[in-house]
């Protein structure tokens, strides 16, 4: 598809994206936000296990994090929880820079391991956590959890208050509707800064660190160092995917962020596409929503049962969906969705045309860490 095209596209979807809250019902609403937030995890995450080519479980570990801070960070003092009344703003700021703190202690683990063993070393990190949250009760309310403060921003609260009617075109804007754009553009700033990260200089070291890091090594590219950028960039997304939830739910536990969630954000990159940014927002829209969905319509569909009754219910179905879409994947979509619109819109024959999946550089003169010259390198899910 030529620039011209995809640009109206991406200008469409954004009108559409802008108006949606003026007729959608509250579920609907409740559901964007979940999706957004998820959008914005999964696209930190597929920089990581797509472009950089490091397994990681522990997403659900760097989200609860950023959740966690900004809950503290954004309430008052109470006789048995603890806060720092700071601004939302501030507030989300520390989640993401929090997160990307432990990401980047985490590092020195990463950058000694790859594949399957980085993979169980970060699903150590979803336990551990856990175990914090559940433990900690001064600061995370134990079992129980905690509420969340509404986001404020200058006076302004994207709840029904402060101030109390708000309309636009003669609709009245709620706590949902409000959070709806706040979240709109957040994940818009922040898929847009990761397909400028991906075609960047480091982004192209992190593809060649995916394919080869001997190679990487040998055209002179710090392995390591760029191992932990990836984390840490990572990690930093997964905390702002994490407050975006806890701003979303209202409220938070630690059964919010179970191993579990970490797989779903897995799904979510291999359904849309490895390395892929706009693979990775649909894959979050259909791990995200189809749960939802089919627990919001069970009663219409035959074939659903209620929760707990023992039978094919929503959660049951959701999964073996997922599975379903996994096997399509790998058998016949081996680039994800991303990877079958590209040879649908024929994208590769189009000439000058830049494929979606990152690749490899190439260096001008051996001890350059990345020059101005691409090369071919293998599909990301190969």
């Amino acid at each position: 598809m030529s620039e011209l095209p995809r640009r109206i596209a991406g200008l469409v979807l954004l009108l559409v994206a802008v108006a949606l809250p003026l007729v959608l019902e509250d579920f609907w609403l409740q559901l964007g936000l979940f999706v957004m937030a998820t959008m914005i995890g999964a696209v930190g995450l597929t920089l990581l296990v797509g472009v950089a080519g490091q397994l990681s479980l522990g997403h659900a570990a760097f989200a609860a994090i950023g959740a966690y801070v900004y809950v503290w960070a954004t309430s008052e003092s109470e006789p048995t929880l603890a806060g720092a009344g700071l601004p939302a703003v501030v507030g989300l700021v520390l989640a993401v820079a929090v997160a990307a703190l432990v990401g980047f202690v985490f590092s020195p683990v990463a950058s000694r391991l790859r594949g399957i063993y980085l993979g169980l070393a970060t699903l150590g990190l979803v336990f551990l956590v856990r175990h914090l949250l559940l433990n900690l009760d001064p600061w995370t309310g134990g079992f129980n959890g905690r509420s969340v403060e509404p986001f404020t921003l200058g006076g302004f609260s994207f709840s029904n208050r402060d101030p109390d009617y708000l309309a636009v075109a003669g609709v009245e804007l709620e706590g949902l509707h409000r959070l709806w754009y706040l979240f709109l553009v957040l994940t818009l700033l922040a898929c847009w800064l990761a397909a400028n990260l991906r075609s960047s200089r480091t982004g192209r070291a992190w593809a060649n660190l995916r394919d080869s890091e001997t190679a990487a090594a040998a055209m002179g590219i710090g392995v390591a160092r760029y191992k932990a950028a990836a984390f840490v960039v990572s990690s930093g997304y997964a905390g702002l995917a994490g407050a975006l939830l806890a701003l979303a739910y209202g409220r938070l536990a630690p059964d919010v962020f179970t191993l579990t969630v970490s797989v779903d954000f897995l799904v979510m990159i291999v359904i849309g596409g490895l390395g892929s940014v706009g693979g990775a927002m649909v894959g979050a829209l259909f791990v995200t929503a189809l749960p939802l969905v089919l627990t919001q319509y069970s009663d219409a569909l035959p074939f659903m049962a209620a929760p707990g009754s023992g039978g094919l219910d929503p959660a049951t179905t959701s999964r073996l969906l997922y599975g379903l879409a996994i096997i399509a994947v790998l058998v016949f979509l081996r680039g994800g969705l991303a990877g079958a619109s590209r040879r649908l819109t024929g994208r590769r024959a189009a000439s000058g045309a830049p494929d979606d999946t990152p690749r490899p550089t190439t260096p001008i003169a051996p001890g350059h860490e990345a020059g101005d010259r691409t090369s071919e390198s293998k599909e990301t899910a190969r």
